[in-house]
């Protein structure tokens, strides 16, 4: 099992828009790392599901449960989508200052390529945070 972060702006589509559509297919990547990144996804995959701009905090946990295909958004071949559904919300967000601040968390690609909107996080890093989210 491969974990990631995912990262939305509340105002486009948030953790409480996920839970309502019970699942969605996350659209409008348009950098080819987090693409490349969304390819090596697997069902199964479980993601940490990251509100930016001005929460910037982890709040949930959501499950790859369909592996990438063409953007429905886009007629453009080289961008693709993956389906994901919520597992869990936090009881206590994990905010980017907690993360930063954790000298355990100093080599995760959220501290060092903040701007990356899917990235990979390490089984140790996710256990991590899932910890301080489950309080």
């Amino acid at each position: 099992m491969n974990y990631w972060l995912m990262k939305t702006e509340p105002g486009n589509y948030s953790w409480d828009d996920l839970v309502k559509d019970k699942r969605t297919h996350w659209d409008g990547v348009r950098n080819y790392q987090a693409r490349n990144n969304m390819k090596a996804m697997k069902t199964g995959d479980l993601a940490l599901y990251y509100h930016s701009v001005h929460e910037k905090s982890v709040i949930g946990l959501a499950k790859i449960i369909k592996e990438y295909y063409q953007d429905p958004t886009t007629d453009d071949e080289r961008w693709v989508v993956v389906d994901i559904e919520p597992v869990e919300q936090f009881k206590h967000p994990v905010t980017l200052e907690q993360v930063k601040s954790d000298e355990r968390l100093a080599n995760m690609v959220l501290v060092n390529n903040s701007r990356l909107s899917v990235q990979p996080v390490k089984k140790e890093e996710f256990d991590i945070i899932v910890g301080m989210g489950q309080g």
